[in-house]
């Protein structure tokens, strides 16, 4: 009896364990980004068991043994909304679910979780009323460029002007402000202002690497008055390497063409309540330009940075922060101004004149930077930074041949045939005969600046209010030189040393000083958004120049100018959601560039207008924006990268009207199909007319004698990218098109007269990508692979072309 009991209790625990395992399931799937990117270490949770997973490289995860009934699947991930999904399980079924989070986006900007970003690492960016642009750290990742034109050509709205081939000193404007060595924008790294002396000299010859940035921002239409002091065609903020939120480490390197070899190395932490991140980034290149005497051509970029960062415990009664940023930037390249004559470009446009040789730049920043964060209540938080960036360059270049400025000769060689032999090396240059002018300048800019956000609900309606301040102070110290040189037998010797703080114009003292306020309230309501707000600007600029004959500077020739000016400056920026997938936005307000230290220049100011309509559907999205900017009075500087005299100086340019439309559309042809493969497509256009509305005789040479509807110099009618891809889960293929049309390089209307214009501009890229391992990825990138040779640019001084055709070859380790 007693082992029949013993095999019934066997049986009956049997079947009981049997209908236990039958009452379970199994949930797969595949986690995506909102770009449709796999992600790899997502956590997928069983809310209230300890049943989970972690997705691998692909995205994918498998969680076994799920009890049957209701139950809510959850996936987190840093820098991620959670996902929870409601679910049925059922004895014995398996269910597979698609998941696509969402980024983060928190009311308040904690900076623990948004590093440098301005919109909360793009997933704020829809939320902003007008045409704004978020270039994913995924996005930057497909043909991993190092050149920033490459970066802001899928961007619509954008005006680029090649020079290097390097993007060593890229020529960025935004909306037909001019391009001239980017000093039409507000430009920023992590929110705070990058350029050496941004009131001063904005056009100082210098931009951050684009190789380290992680994200670009461009803010476009009424929402960038937070960001000035430019406040017309946009902001552009670069997003540098954030804190990791766990133990990371990257390895990139890669080398190519015309002696490319590159290397981004980065490690970090974080624990409760600190954080650590060290980085570098190494750039070098023989270069693809030639010298008769087969010397270097390229540059070596050096970047170093580190990041740290301590915090109060995530749930303290008052959440605080402090984070401190370091870094430190070199370069030696060996560019020029000397560009070619017409004939020459003709004959090889990848030649470089003998008489350069010695041209080099040479340059060292220091960024120093502390931010503190503080949440005092649960509503709103204060951010306060302090920032200190110090810049030394010393641009040692061919100024002079036989007494004539190199711009001369190249315009017309015919006029001055035994300075274009000494400079081409056909004729050996007596002593003296070739100048060199060290463009030695150093620089500074400080200051401090605060923001106060909120966020509070009445009834129906979101408030969103942000106060902020900065105080602000850079200057530059312009002390150069000019040494003379003989040549024979192509090489180049000095005959006579120049004297530091001797020479017209190059020996003087700038400095700006200037406070600024803004006030926006953000309010929704339903469907609707609308953002006014209003901006203030109080400058004081002041220059000390101690003239040609005194280099220690007595003051017994000394001349001093200064200029002040103060503006208030509004703008709104309204939204309206039209059903689930699409929304229409306008805004208007008030544009304003600072008019440097020379008394008789007006600011820059403007009004400028947007109106678009954008959808965003899970399969693609799409935009469409025309934009109007009605310019009171244009400025431009005076420099010799633009091709003026190197004054530096502002000009005034009458009133200006800027328009055009700005198109993009993206998406994945396979969204829905499958989850195994992408097909991505990408399109961007852009139209842009920017004509003078006013007659005048401008001393900026590239402007000259202006009649009423002349087009601006260097602005291109028309701009597009179209991109297509493949992606499966161990690689992926992509290929982009671009096309920019031909610029006038000197004002004017109708056809473009010869000698006054770049090319019609058609490139193709290719890239290439395979992933071995998990934490392994392998890439190639082909560039200009037709290898088209195009003129882009007339300036500084000479014709200049693209670069040729180069393939770049590279791998990457990760841990995580």
């Amino acid at each position: 009896m007693k082992n029949i009991y013993t095999y019934l209790t066997f049986v009956l625990a049997f079947f009981a364990m049997s209908q236990v395992a039958m009452a379970q399931g199994k949930i797969s799937g595949q986690v995506l980004s909102h770009q449709q990117q796999t992600l790899e270490g997502v956590t997928i949770g069983i809310e209230g068991t300890t049943a989970g997973a972690v997705t691998d490289a692909e995205g994918k995860f498998i969680i076994d043994h799920v009890p049957s009934g209701k139950t809510v699947l959850v996936s987190r991930s840093v820098g991620f909304s959670e996902n929870r999904i409601q679910v049925m399980v059922k004895n014995g079924k398996s269910y597979h679910y698609r998941i696509v989070l969402k980024p983060a986006v928190t009311d308040l900007e904690n900076v623990t979780i948004n590093g440098g970003s301005l919109t909360r690492s793009g997933a704020g960016i829809e939320a902003i009323p007008g045409a704004n642009h978020y270039i994913s750290p995924e996005e930057l990742a497909v043909f991993n460029y190092r050149d920033v034109n490459s970066v802001l050509a899928f961007v619509p709205g954008m005006n680029l002007v090649q020079e290097d081939g390097w993007g060593l000193r890229p020529n960025v404007g935004i909306r037909g402000t001019g391009s001239e060595r980017s000093s039409k924008v507000t430009l920023m790294e992590d929110g705070i202002l990058i350029a050496p002396a941004p009131y001063v000299a904005p056009a100082a010859y210098y931009f951050p690497s684009a190789g380290r940035m992680e994200a670009f921002e461009i803010l476009k239409g009424a929402s960038q008055i937070k960001y000035g002091p430019n406040t017309t065609g946009g902001a552009l903020n670069l997003v540098s390497t954030a804190i990791p939120q766990s133990t990371t480490a990257l390895v990139d390197l890669n080398a190519g063409s015309y002696g490319q070899k590159n290397a981004h190395v980065y490690a970090g932490t974080s624990g409760e309540q600190y954080g650590i991140l060290v980085e570098t980034f190494q750039q070098f290149a023989d270069g693809f330009k030639t010298l008769p005497n087969n010397d270097n051509t390229g540059f070596a970029k050096q970047d170093y940075m580190i990041k740290g960062q301590l915090n109060t415990k995530a749930d303290a009664k008052v959440f605080q922060s402090l984070q401190f940023k370091v870094g430190y930037n070199k370069e030696t390249s060996q560019e020029t101004y000397l560009g070619l004559t017409e004939e020459d470009f003709q004959l090889d446009p990848y030649q470089r004149y003998i008489a350069s040789q010695k041209d080099e730049m040479t340059s060292e920043q220091k960024i120093y930077s502390l931010q503190h964060v503080i949440e005092p209540t649960d509503f709103m938080s204060v951010v306060t930074s302090v920032y200190r960036t110090d810049f030394a360059r010393n641009w040692y270049k061919l100024s002079k041949v036989g007494g004539v400025s190199i711009g001369k000769i190249l315009d017309d060689p015919s006029a001055y045939p035994t300075e274009y032999g000494y400079m081409t090396g056909a004729t050996e240059v007596p002593a003296d005969g070739l100048e060199v002018k060290a463009n030695n300048r150093a620089y500074y800019s400080q200051g401090v600046q605060t923001r106060i956000n909120a966020v509070f609900n009445t009834g129906k309606f979101k408030h969103m209010p942000e106060v902020g301040f900065r105080y602000h102070e850079d200057g530059m110290d312009r002390f150069q030189w000019s040494d003379k040189y003989s040549m024979t037998n192509m090489e180049m010797t000095k005959t006579t040393a120049g004297v530091q703080g001797v020479g017209s114009g190059n020996n003087r003292l700038e400095n700006a000083y200037a406070f600024a306020t803004y006030l926006q309230y953000s309010m929704e309501y339903g469907a609707l958004s609308v953002i006014p707000g209003v901006r203030y600007e109080s400058i004081y600029q002041v220059r000390n120049d101690y003239g040609a004959d005194d280099p220690d500077r007595t003051g017994k020739d000394l001349s001093e100018k200064s200029n002040q000016v103060s503006v208030i400056l509004p703008g709104v920026g309204v939204e309206y959601g039209i059903g689930q997938y699409w929304a229409t936005f306008a805004g208007v307000h008030k544009g304003f560039s600072p008019p440097g230290s020379k008394e008789e220049t007006n600011p820059e100011e403007s009004v400028n207008y947007e109106v678009g309509l954008r959808t965003n559907r899970p399969m693609w999205s799409a935009s469409a924006t025309y934009y109007f900017n009605d310019y009171q009075n244009l400025l431009t500087s005076d420099n010799e990268g633009s091709g003026g005299a190197g004054s530096g100086d502002m000009f005034n340019g009458g009133r200006v009207h800027s328009k055009g439309v700005e198109l993009e559309a993206n998406g994945n042809l396979l969204y829905g199909r499958t989850t195994k493969y992408q097909l991505p497509v990408n399109f961007s256009y852009s139209y842009t007319v920017a004509n003078f509305q006013n007659t005048f005789a401008s001393e900026f040479e590239p402007w000259g004698d202006v009649e009423k509807g002349d087009f601006l110099p260097y602005v291109a009618p028309h701009q597009w990218a179209l991109g297509a891809g493949f992606a499966a889960p161990k690689f992926a293929v992509n290929t982009v098109a671009k096309y920019q049309a031909a610029m006038r390089t000197v004002a004017g209307i109708g056809e473009i007269p010869a000698g006054e214009g770049t090319d019609n501009i058609f490139t193709m890229d290719l890239s290439v990508r395979y992933y071995p391992h998990a934490k392994v990825e392998i890439y190639g990138n082909w560039n200009n692979i037709m290898n088209q040779t195009y003129l882009v640019s007339r300036r500084p001084d000479g014709l200049r072309p693209n670069m040729p055709t180069s393939v770049v070859l590279g791998v990457k380790f990760r841990w995580k």
